[in-house]
């Protein structure tokens, strides 16, 4: 009988599909994989080693560790607590991560539901974007019990480079929730200070070559900066998700009484774009928003 882990995967897409390959690829853990489109889920087993469950319960039944990578709460919601859910079908003492971007108050929810089953749940949000899980250098924050995540380290380090953990359930939620409030406000910085040197003609090569390599400097700087001048917009993490993921940041802070004045009006920019045709467009596309609005 085979000592290795069984480690199921739920969400096989643009982030869950490589992240599934790479958990395969260890040859670590005996894999399963389930996608609500079975299109995805067929493809993704012509590619990589591993079963390919039909249904949720087939999925969950065995697994001693359950990973689940989807896109927003009603999504996480409707594949644990619905009919055909996978919540009556977790073993006991199993184990529950979940990748997704979520509410903080979700992530509590589902930790109080399993932790009545005996189930240990993480809440593991991740940053790096498509190109992260392609190359398997995702960055995780994590919530939850810190002896059961590195319980789980030798899994979670196949598509990641660094895992942290934040604190208790809902914290990995909360860090994320940061990490993109601050995406947000680069974002914004980077699309106007690119705006006013195309206003003066300076030459782009040479402007990002100077201020990426002093206190400017920043990722996306550095990965979007050329391309927002050249206006391509197509790099992988839609504006559709992160108009999800502010949300969730700017309902957190009317608990917690922080003033996200500014998070808001990249928000509202966000909304006011996919209005016009760029839900697909990456986030970098937050530079065409005084061009279509004047």
């Amino acid at each position: 009988m085979s000592s290795k882990k069984n480690v199921t995967f739920i969400g096989l897409g643009t982030m869950g599909y490589p992240m599934a390959g790479h958990l395969s690829k260890s040859n670590l853990f005996n894999v399963c994989v389930f996608n609500r489109s079975s299109e995805k889920a067929a493809k993704w087993g012509s590619e990589y080693e591993g079963k390919v469950a039909n249904s949720l319960e087939e999925a969950v039944t065995n697994a001693d560790v359950v990973i689940t990578c989807t896109g927003r709460d009603e999504d996480m919601k409707e594949i644990v607590f619905s009919d055909g859910g996978m919540l009556p079908h977790l073993k006991e003492g199993s184990i529950f991560i979940d990748h997704t971007t979520t509410s903080f108050k979700l992530a509590k929810y589902l930790n109080e539901s399993l932790k009545s089953k005996d189930i240990a749940f993480i809440d593991a949000p991740v940053s790096g974007g498509e190109a992260g899980a392609i190359n398997g250098v995702l960055s995780v924050m994590a919530g939850g019990d810190s002896d059961i995540l590195e319980s789980c380290d030798s899994i979670i380090k196949t598509y990641s480079k660094s895992i942290t953990f934040m604190g208790n359930s809902g914290s990995g939620q909360l860090a994320k929730m940061v990490n993109q409030i601050c995406i947000a406000g680069l974002l914004q910085g980077l699309s106007e200070g690119l705006l006013f040197a195309e206003s003066e003609n300076l030459d782009m090569d040479s402007l990002l070559s100077a201020i990426s390599g002093g206190a400017a400097q920043s990722w996306q700087m550095v990965n979007r900066g050329q391309t927002m001048h050249q206006r391509e917009f197509d790099f992988g993490f839609a504006i559709k998700w992160m108009e999800k993921d502010l949300s969730y940041c700017i309902d957190q802070a009317k608990g917690n009484k922080t003033n996200l004045s500014f998070t808001q009006g990249v928000y509202d920019r966000y909304v006011n774009l996919m209005a016009k045709g760029h839900t697909y467009s990456d986030t970098s596309a937050l530079m065409m928003f005084e061009e279509l609005n004047n």
